[in-house]
């Protein structure tokens, strides 16, 4: 099946500034941050990020690498409104395509399906389409049997990715991705909209590992939609990964309150190992 083991820097060493990027995780949880420090590491810019935002999008915005965003929020969960997001946003330093989370799912799903659009009853009749005046619907062919009356549906378009970054609980080397959390949060729909995809995990175990304690159900990413395998202890810290480790309230406090500039210098001038390194000194020095 082939090993597909890689480091971060590795795995977005084969990013391009322009593409378009899936981001998967939701919020505060699950994010493959150690994927995205990678990428601040880098050179990559002048991205079309698409993602149910957390504080991805606020680091990637701080940072200036986003031209547009596509996203249905950008939220920390425990504090409402991303507020490197919010300074970027108000700034006008990036595109919006603000859509539905409906919206936003179908749209994945309609790529990971090869199709241009699907028909989704979200978004009909709110300010979502006076927004997004790009957006167009569609009426059914087919008359609704009780009313005689042919409905009309937003026909959202398929959310096509170059690359996409997701982060599970485990993973072998050829790309089977297991999660072993509450939930899935459509991680799969972002590999298997990508033309690439590259998972980081808490460990890598063999294949056979996957299902010894766990069921079949929750291997939810298949390594056909694969291209690399990052293993990242705490790779999406500072946010959750359900049930190996809660979200860094603490931490992410720090990160909501400190000016962008102090934070990238304190947290992100080094490699993952530094990082690691920073954080914790940060938390010994609040004991």
């Amino acid at each position: 099946m082939g090993d597909k083991t890689m480091t971060a820097d590795e795995a977005v060493s084969r990013l391009e500034s322009g593409t378009t990027l899936g981001i998967g995780g939701w919020g505060s949880r699950r994010k493959p941050m150690a994927l995205v420090r990678a990428l601040l590491r880098s050179s990559v810019t002048d991205l079309t990020v698409v993602s149910y935002g957390g504080p991805d999008i606020g680091m990637l915005a701080a940072a200036g690498r986003i031209r547009k965003l596509v996203a249905p929020f950008v939220t920390l969960d425990s504090i409402p409104l991303e507020p490197h997001y919010r300074a970027a946003r108000e700034r006008g330093s990036l595109e919006l395509m603000e859509i539905d989370e409906a919206m936003f799912m179908w749209g994945l799903r309609a790529a990971a399906n090869r199709l241009p659009f699907l028909p989704v009853r979200a978004g009909i009749g709110s300010d979502v389409m006076r927004v997004n005046p790009g957006l167009r619907t569609v009426t059914s062919p087919y008359e609704d049997e009780a009313t005689g009356v042919r409905e009309t549906f937003v026909a959202m378009p398929a959310l096509r990715l170059d690359a996409a970054l997701v982060h599970v609980n485990r993973a072998d080397r050829a790309g089977n991705g297991q999660y072993l959390g509450p939930d899935p949060y459509f991680d799969d729909l972002f590999c298997e909209a990508a033309t690439t995809a590259y998972v980081s995990c808490e460990r890598i175990v063999d294949t056979a590992e996957l299902t010894k304690a766990s069921p079949p159900q929750t291997l939810l990413i298949k390594r056909l939609h694969v291209s690399g395998v990052v293993e990242a202890p705490s790779g999406a810290h500072f946010t959750s990964c359900a049930p190996d480790h809660g979200r860094d309230e603490a931490f992410q406090r720090l990160y909501a309150s400190m000016p962008w500039p102090e934070f990238a210098e304190r947290f992100l001038a080094g490699d993952e190992q530094a990082y690691r390194t920073a954080v914790e000194a940060w938390h010994e020095e609040q004991r």
